[in-house]
């Protein structure tokens, strides 16, 4: 699936709309860190991996402005257990 991802930097939120559905992430910029806060994505269009979309957005995005990535939220934090090769993305 190749979604339409927003980035809203006013709002610290980046993103989408399925089937009706806004699908986001809030986080808040602090410095060179982008503390990812929520992983939201409504049940009635779940499980078409649009978290892991709307995350690697934020990683390219953060990658693009050099940031680091502080993963609060739940999946973010199993996002970078899942995928090793973001490992320099993750702020110590």
């Amino acid at each position: 699936m190749t979604l339409q991802i927003t980035h809203r930097p006013e709002a610290g939120r980046i993103e989408a709309t399925v089937d009706n559905s806004l699908c986001y992430i809030d986080y808040r910029q602090e410095g060179k860190v982008m503390h990812v806060l929520h992983t939201i994505v409504p049940d009635a269009v779940g499980g078409r991996g649009i978290a892991g979309e709307l995350t690697e957005y934020a990683i390219d995005l953060a990658r693009k402005n050099g940031w680091k990535i502080n993963p609060v939220c739940t999946y973010t934090v199993a996002y970078f257990k899942r995928h090793p090769e973001y490992a320099d993305m993750k702020a110590a």
